[in-house]
């Protein structure tokens, strides 16, 4: 991931208000001419351009490599990076936080011709008392903030973002959609607080990593429904920076088991012998760590396995509400890969696959999460729920205060959060986007 070990609306300005609406079918290829027509799709296939839209982007810093640059760079100079086509948006204004050593933001606003505003406020209405923009941008993600003194959690602007948005829409009287970079917030309380509004206003809201729409190896779509009986995943990194995007690559999987999202019991952080024993008591098994890392590429064996990880190595333990167990494994010291193992009901091996990044600008995976972006601010339709996040959101929160407390079980009765997984795509599903040279 860039930048260190941290990571529509056709009536914009025409005054209707918007209306949030479930994601009640799929969207890809086949279902999207299914359900709509060739016409209404020609869009999301790239048959034609549509009208670009205006976006505000809301960022913590924009630097070589940031959140901000890879992703509202990509609007700015194209999928690549360098001076292609790019989505069908445009950058109305920009606020940023911080202008750090490296601020590449002044030098691109007078290249491409927009406004670095004073406020939040001021990117939306462009000093109106209208909205002027079609969508909202929110990358919280980098930049000099503090960490909470107990759990360690870093504490970046995101709700505070959120809260200057809604304020402005709700000034203003009418929605567009809105999009929050990575975890909701550092803690759960933020968290649910912005889902929560989003839900009251009926703002079209997604978040979240970049992992579940990146290419992944083999290209194998775990079909909903599916009745898991055993999952692990593998990441690797910062607990809190790293272990998010780790714990986005399961739920993306999980989350399309047999009776969809049920929400989350019961979280514990485990590190040192305490990870072998929970082995032992048959909470998660070597068969299918190894299965993730073979998956990606990651050789080890499982006698090997144990002197190889370091110090910095943690497992999250999660109990969903159904019983289905989990566990995330980072895995630092021996790879720095994400990937997933599920064991299936009826079948002998696992499902699992190695989640592909491409390591150097343009960091090509950060492409496809602007390609869900674009089409909800172009559709008015989050491509994939919300909800998603909002549980990562809370496992990582109980994640950190376990390890607070020296690795202890935490219940988690605020996590009973139901949802229906989506079928957006990921990178190289169906055939395209093969992975980059």
């Amino acid at each position: 991931m860039p930048g260190g070990a941290s990571s529509t609306l056709p009536d914009a300005v025409g005054g209707r208000r918007l209306t949030a609406m479930p994601i009640q079918f799929p969207i890809n290829r086949r279902t999207a001419l299914q359900r709509f027509g060739a016409l209404a799709v020609l869009p999301l296939l790239g048959a034609a351009k549509r009208k670009p839209l205006p976006v505000a982007a809301i960022v913590t810093e924009y630097r070589n490599n940031s959140h901000a640059d890879v992703i509202i760079g990509k609007i700015l100079e194209g999928w690549k990076q360098d001076g292609g086509p790019g989505p069908d948006l445009t950058v109305a204004a920009m606020y940023t936080d911080q202008v750090p050593k490296g601020d590449m933001s002044r030098a691109l606003a007078r290249k491409h011709g927009f406004p670095i505003t004073k406020t939040v406020e001021e990117a939306i209405t462009l000093g109106t008392d209208r909205v002027q923009v079609a969508g909202v941008l929110s990358i919280g993600e980098h930049g000099d903030y503090p960490y909470t003194p107990d759990t360690k959690q870093h504490m970046y602007p995101r709700r505070r973002f959120f809260d200057a948005i809604t304020a402005t829409l709700r000034k203003a009287g009418k929605v567009v959609p809105v999009f929050n970079d990575k975890h909701l917030a550092y803690n759960w309380k933020d968290a649910r607080h912005m889902v929560d509004t989003a839900r009251r206003m009926k703002i079209p809201f997604m978040a979240g990593s970049s992992l579940p729409v990146a290419w992944r190896l083999p290209a194998a779509t775990l079909p909903i429904g599916s009745e898991v009986e055993e999952a692990v995943g593998i990441g690797y990194g910062g607990i809190e920076s790293y272990g998010f995007h780790a714990l986005e690559t399961l739920q993306s999987l999980t989350e399309r088991r047999k009776g969809g999202e049920t929400g989350v019991a019961s979280v514990r952080l485990a590190k040192g012998e305490a990870i072998w024993q929970t082995q032992r008591d048959g909470f998660w098994t070597m068969e299918l760590l190894q299965a993730a890392l073979v998956a990606a590429q990651i050789k080890t064996s499982g006698a090997a396995l144990k002197k190889q990880l370091t110090d910095g190595t943690v497992f999250y333990l999660i109990e969903y509400r159904d019983g289905l167990k989990a566990a995330v494994a980072m895995v630092n010291g021996i790879g720095n890969q994400f990937g997933a193992a599920l064991k299936l009901r009826g079948t002998a091996k696992p499902f699992a696959n190695w989640y592909w990044l491409q390591d150097g600008k343009p960091y090509g995976h950060f492409a496809h999460l602007l390609r869900a972006i674009e089409h909800m601010v172009h559709t008015g339709q989050p491509a994939y729920p919300v909800e998603r996040t909002l549980l990562t959101t809370g496992i990582l929160d109980r994640v950190m205060h376990s390890q607070m407390l020296g690795g202890k079980k935490l219940d988690s009765p605020e996590l009973a959060i139901k949802y229906k997984p989506a079928d957006w795509t990921f990178a190289n599903r169906d055939g395209e986007f093969p992975l980059p040279k």
